[in-house]
């Protein structure tokens, strides 16, 4: 049954990332495009907008199907993670918790599912499982996390400063 129950999550937050992903990249299911998303990207005021935005939504599109499949793990994961930790400080945190209000309550739950998923591995239903593929752990599991928080923090770093209404005029 827990191969059951792993093969359910990671399929399920797998598709929902990669589809978020795919609204960016190819603007499928009223998303933005890459032309929309790099724009957006440019409001965020991550610099430069253009890679950072192709790093993002590809991110979520193969960290997602990658997720999905159960195929290289934990990668998927951290990849989704570096994208929802992204979007929860440059968006979501100045507007709360509840996603009603535009908050991270929709990101935190992805997070914690991506990263309870790369602790516990993808299970027996996985390409993983089935190409005989297993990743060192936890080498890989401590150089991700630090791949993690460095690409997180020059993500973030790279923002330039706010401009105020009163530097404007």
């Amino acid at each position: 049954m827990t191969a059951v129950g792993l093969l359910i999550l990671r399929v399920t937050i797998g598709l929902i990332v990669a589809a978020h992903g795919a609204q960016k990249l190819f603007g499928w299911w009223s998303g933005p495009g890459m032309k929309g998303w790099v724009q957006m990207v440019e409001k965020l005021r991550i610099r430069p907008a253009r890679p950072w935005a192709w790093v993002a939504a590809l991110a979520e599109l193969v960290g997602g199907l990658m997720l999905a499949t159960g195929l290289l793990s934990p990668l998927g994961s951290f990849a989704i993670a570096g994208s929802m930790l992204v979007a929860i400080a440059t968006v979501h945190l100045p507007r709360g918790f509840w996603v009603t209000k535009g908050g991270y309550e929709f990101n935190l739950s992805i997070l914690a599912a991506v990263a309870a998923l790369a602790l516990i591995g993808p299970g027996a239903l996985s390409l993983d499982r089935v190409l005989n593929i297993s990743l060192p752990e936890p080498v890989t599991l401590i150089v991700l996390t630090i791949a993690l928080i460095v690409g997180v923090a020059v993500t973030l770093g790279s923002r330039r400063a706010e401009v105020s209404q009163a530097q404007v005029a």
